[in-house]
């Protein structure tokens, strides 16, 4: 009977143990502190972490919801927008009904503010012709603007307005060693259809263009863009995605009148080199050697001559010390001088080609030209000169 009662409280102690075990084992299969966690409780709980991971991924949009090329757009038009100028022609037209003279706009353009001394740039085909011209500011207040100069051959036209310098915000210039390149982010500025501080964007779609100017010479190394330019934007500017002038709006390629998104800009370097000039002496420098020609081409087009044709030397001209002749009156006729049929190695066909083969040099650089003279090739190298 003892040992009956012995093995029975054995029993009980040892079955005691083992609830105690599983109690034990149960609480730490449930505890949220414990660092084990069971198979089962993991499974259930994935959901529930990867909301809350999910919850946590940082937004990568600013604050304002605007995208990081949105953002640069705006800031370059609030740093730029106040350079870019609207121009407006006006026209006297008489009313002989009344018997007056009446004073009415006749077209309007895009400038920009050069510097403080209020010098303005914009196309020459937007002054062409004017009786007057009107310039409006960022402010919306008016001057009146009298022509410094121009450059018919790039469409450049530099005007001048006395307005207070407060009022005035130069345009910002290109970058030092900055290189257009095709595909880059362009934004245009002006006032097409006399809505003014109107942007577009695009990018540079070619670079190295020709067109035909308004000067009667083509206009190389223009920049194609497609930001949309419209009657109104030329003589605008035309800027990088760090504000600074890459260009001027100029025209545009349209069957419709309207952007077909192919828009020509004459590129920052020629207004760098050409504004300058002519605020300093009213025109544009002009590089030759001191011979006379005709930019027409009358004689050349009458003989079918390729090449340009020497007229007259000028005395004491690097052309007159090199031996060029022009042509010569004999008593039988005319006699035909040199004809200019190369400078530098490049091919010389028209007019058109020495004007933009010269226009690429600098007063005091020799080069050779090329000329024939009684139909055999010659070749002498000549100093050019700033021509009077």
């Amino acid at each position: 009977m003892t040992r009956l009662r012995a093995t029975l409280l054995s029993f009980a102690t040892f079955a005691l143990g083992a609830l105690t075990s599983m109690v034990s084992v149960t609480c730490r299969s449930v505890s949220h502190d414990s660092g084990a966690t069971p198979a089962l409780a993991q499974t259930q709980s994935q959901p529930a972490q990867a909301q809350a991971k999910a919850a946590r991924v940082p937004v990568t949009r600013p604050p304002s919801g605007r995208t990081e090329d949105e953002q640069n757009t705006i800031d370059v038009f609030r740093r730029s927008a106040n350079a870019a100028v609207f121009v407006t022609q006006h026209q006297l037209v008489v009313d002989y009904f009344r018997g007056r003279a009446l004073e009415v706009p006749a077209g309007s353009g895009s400038g920009f503010v050069w510097d403080k001394k209020g010098h303005v740039v914009t196309n020459f085909h937007v002054i062409q012709n004017a009786k007057k011209l009107i310039v409006t500011l960022h402010d919306q207040k008016s001057f009146a603007a009298e022509v410094v100069g121009a450059e018919p051959r790039k469409d450049i036209a530099v005007l001048r307005i006395k307005a207070p310098s407060e009022s005035l915000v130069p345009i910002t210039p290109p970058r030092a060693n900055a290189r257009v390149e095709v595909g880059e982010k362009v934004i245009a500025i002006g006032n097409p259809f006399g809505l003014d501080q109107t942007l577009t964007t695009g990018v540079v779609s070619a670079l190295g263009r020709e067109v035909d100017g308004i000067g009667g010479v083509t206009i190389r190394e223009m920049i194609q863009t497609d930001a949309a330019i419209n009657p109104g934007n030329s003589g605008g500017p035309l800027l990088d995605s760090a504000g600074c002038l890459i260009g001027m709006n100029t025209m545009i390629y349209s069957r419709s009148g309207a952007s077909a998104g192919i828009g020509f800009a004459v590129p920052a370097s020629a207004i760098l080199r050409v504004v300058p000039q002519i605020i300093r002496t009213g025109r544009a420098e002009q590089v030759g050697i001191g011979v006379e020609i005709d930019p027409s081409q009358r004689l050349e087009r009458h003989f079918g001559i390729r090449g340009v044709v020497v007229l007259q030397v000028t005395p004491g001209s690097p052309a007159e010390r090199a031996g060029l002749r022009g042509i010569r009156r004999l008593p039988t006729g005319l006699e035909l001088g040199d004809v200019i049929v190369g400078i530098a190695g490049q091919p010389i066909q028209d007019y058109d080609d020495l004007y933009n083969t010269l226009d690429q040099h600098r007063a005091g650089e020799k080069l050779v030209f090329k000329f024939v003279r009684d139909g055999q090739p010659l070749e002498k190298p000549v100093e050019l000169i700033v021509l009077p």
